[in-house]
């Protein structure tokens, strides 16, 4: 049985988290990490930061909050030799390459997004890559989201870039050369690769990739309705977070062919 400690317990996807892992047969509750007194769950440890919780009560720690939190987790993670899962926005490559650089015993899984879903929209569009000529991406989120691009967008232009590459294909270019208004074209991602953020009430998480070439295109979508859809990808990271070495990046990792 694999302990598990939820950093951000009391949040929307903290919520989920807890029960999920309440309802999975090979993990236990063993700590909660929040601000939120009004959570009390009897036999499980409340700690109201990261740094003043027991390494000695947990086996493997996920977080759900936002950057500056989970860079302090990742950094607790470290010094203690405790397994982390984390399924935070906004961490940077620089984030990523310094917690590597302080991985002693730990094993890290950093996940955009836990949806399997949203995993194999990722594997299908880079298999699509390699045979159009062009691609943008379009992530949709909700208005409360605080970082845009989302993770999950910037891990699929990483991966379609890496195919288009990997297939002999030049990154792709634009050839836009006036913006009526700034910005309408979107950031400019990995490989040149256009992805475009839309922030409105009423959605959840939502993606899509569009290809194009002379005389055809496609478009790949991929859709959470609620926040349930992340579950089931969360629950198999932190049952198998022992299949990965030092860090890795993406729900793929533990998902296998």
């Amino acid at each position: 049985m694999r302990r598990v400690g939820v950093v951000g317990a009391a949040g929307k996807m903290g919520t989920a988290a807890v029960a999920a892992v309440l309802a999975a047969e090979d993990l236990e509750l063993a700590a909660v990490v929040t601000r939120d007194d009004t959570l009390q769950l009897p036999g499980v440890i409340r700690s109201a930061t990261i740094e003043a919780l027991d390494a000695d009560a947990v086996d493997v720690l996920v977080d759900l909050t936002i950057a500056a939190v989970a860079r302090r987790s990742i950094r607790w993670a470290c010094e203690h030799g405790i397994d982390a899962v984390i399924g935070t926005s906004g961490l940077t490559d620089e984030d990523l390459v310094e917690a590597s650089g302080a991985l002693l015993t730990s094993r890290i899984l950093v996940v955009p997004n836990f949806s399997i879903g949203a995993v194999l929209l990722s594997r299908f569009a880079a298999q699509a890559a390699r045979y159009f000529e062009s691609v943008e991406v379009i992530e949709l989120h909700h208005d409360h989201k605080r970082d845009a691009p989302s993770g999950t967008s910037i891990a699929t232009a990483r991966a379609l870039a890496e195919a288009r590459r990997a297939s002999g294909m030049p990154e792709v270019t634009d050839p836009t050369a006036t913006e009526t208004l700034p910005g309408s074209r979107g950031a400019v991602g990995p490989g040149g690769i256009r992805v475009h953020s839309v922030r409105l009430p009423g959605l959840l998480a939502h993606q899509e990739v569009h290809f194009g070439s002379p005389g055809e295109g496609l478009v790949l979508r991929h859709d959470s309705y609620d926040r349930s859809s992340f579950m089931h990808g969360l629950v198999l990271a932190l049952e198998r977070i022992d299949r990965i070495e030092g860090l890795q990046v993406g729900l793929e990792h533990v998902l296998g062919e």
